[in-house]
């Protein structure tokens, strides 16, 4: 069977073949172009369009094509495409009589089922994958409940909190991931089978029959946006970014906590490296090609963008050149949920060293602020300067937190409000103090750790339920 003998008269040109050709990446469809046109076949013998007897010999040859592989096809670039590929393949076994399975459908529609088809697929591994990432996560928060850490903001202490509201705050995070991309299922979930070139067919179709066939949640109601859309991969590739995203901040954190100056954590040797020339190095070597690798999913979105911004409707080639892009985003990011998730779950936590650095430089300061709110009824700005300057002193005596007594307290209040404030030494201490202060922290979202036993409670509801339905 040769398309081009009809309105083409010369063979196409081998370098041009090779260079407009798709099969190096139609492997990611391949199954769903199975699907989708024993789907189309099934519903034109149903609805009387071609005989039952022909489209039973056609569906035999796709499934028994399914089963064999990729591999039985001839893959040689003149052939152009997946697509072709398959209608040769089954155009060898039965005759001529195969090309009824292109009756009322065309390249345009049948690409376009596919794309959504696979990428379904490819769509709920991420999610799984996703949500046993999130189920890791809880575990460890559920093990470090207790182990204080100082927060940063500007890469500063700021203030106390567990490892546990640490990794629970990844959680949350990979969890709007996780929606992102179950909202964006809604819209890839949508049948073009039917469409045709632009303007559907004259053949008496049932596109609700192709729609169930295929597992479609709808069918698309036009036949011109069907044909050409392919915002739901922008779409999907974006959600991808965002994931890759959070993946590179957790792989940030990683190799600041791994290093000396942090000594927070200590990576796994299966997920390090050594240097060639320095004996004594173990470099996060994993965690940093994670990171990187979040530049290739942002080239992947902006390439879609470009290639879909100058388009005219309906279809053009152009469109073949976007799917790369796609295939190329699942599997980075697929792999980063992997390897990040294998390699956070593998580190040991230096809980002594944590709790070192929760102390050492004033992260508690807000509380002890808070407390001469509560304790004296005066305005926070007003305990927020005398707090101030008592870390100005502290620091210029080489004293620490640790180190602050009612005595140096009222020394200072004097100086800002003209009296003193006569804490009791057990106040000062009780607000100073990082386990404490992670206790008084018992708010909704707060890491306390009753706080981070509710959050662990509605998360693991929440995996187990999504867990199910992705089943």
């Amino acid at each position: 069977m040769n398309i081009r003998g009809g309105r083409l008269q010369k063979k196409m040109d081998e370098e041009a073949a090779k260079f407009t050709s798709s099969l190096k990446f139609d492997h990611h469809i391949f199954h769903a172009d199975i699907k989708c046109n024993i789907a189309h076949t099934r519903m034109l013998a149903q609805e009387g369009i071609i005989d039952k007897k022909t489209a039973h010999r056609i569906i035999k040859v796709l499934e028994e094509l399914e089963k064999e592989g990729i591999e039985a096809l001839d893959l040689d670039p003149s052939v152009e495409d997946i697509h072709m590929a398959i209608e040769e393949y089954v155009t060898e076994k039965i005759g001529e009589e195969a090309g009824f399975m292109h009756t009322g459908k065309s390249r345009n529609d049948q690409v376009a089922t596919d794309l959504r088809l696979a990428l379904k697929e490819k769509i709920r591994e991420i999610q799984k994958e996703l949500l046993h990432f999130i189920k890791v996560l809880v575990k460890m928060a559920e093990d470090h409940k207790e182990t204080i850490i100082v927060g940063y903001t500007h890469l500063q202490h700021a203030q106390v909190t567990t490892l546990a509201h640490h990794l629970l705050a990844y959680t949350h995070a990979l969890k709007r991931d996780y929606e992102r991309l179950k909202d964006t299922y809604r819209r890839v979930d949508v049948n073009p089978l039917g469409s045709g070139a632009l303007t559907t067919t004259s053949f008496p179709i049932n596109r609700k029959l192709t729609t169930r066939l295929l597992g479609f949640s709808d069918y698309m109601e036009n036949s011109m946006d069907a044909v050409s859309s392919r915002d739901f991969i922008a779409e999907t590739i974006f959600d991808l970014s965002m994931i890759a995203t959070n993946l590179s901040r957790i792989c940030e954190e990683i190799i600041l906590w791994s290093s000396y100056e942090f000594h927070l954590i200590e990576l796994a040797d299966e997920f390090s490296s050594t240097s060639s020339i320095m004996p004594q190095k173990k470099n996060p070597d994993v965690a940093e090609i994670a990171r990187a690798r979040t530049a290739n999913l942002y080239s992947n979105l902006m390439g879609v963008l470009g290639i879909l911004k100058g388009l005219p409707y309906t279809y053009n080639r152009d469109l073949q050149e976007i799917t790369p892009h796609l295939w190329d985003a699942m599997r980075t990011c697929y792999d980063m949920i992997r390897i990040v998730r294998r390699m956070l779950s593998t580190v040991k936590i230096d809980k002594k060293r944590g709790f070192e650095l929760a102390v050492s430089n004033f992260a508690t300061a807000t509380d002890l602020a808070d407390t001469i709110v509560k304790e004296k009824k005066i305005p926070f700005r007003t305990a927020h300067q005398i707090v101030g300057r008592l870390i100005n002193n502290l620091i210029s005596e080489g004293l620490s937190p640790l180190d602050v007594d009612s005595n140096l307290l009222d020394k200072v209040s004097m100086e800002i409000i003209g009296e003193k404030l006569g804490l009791d030494d057990d106040i000062i201490k009780r607000a100073l103090d990082p386990r404490e202060n992670v206790k008084m922290r018992n708010v909704p979202g707060g890491p306390s750790p009753r706080m981070v036993d509710a959050s662990i409670k509605r998360l693991r509801t929440y995996i187990k339920e999504e867990l199910k339905s992705l089943h």
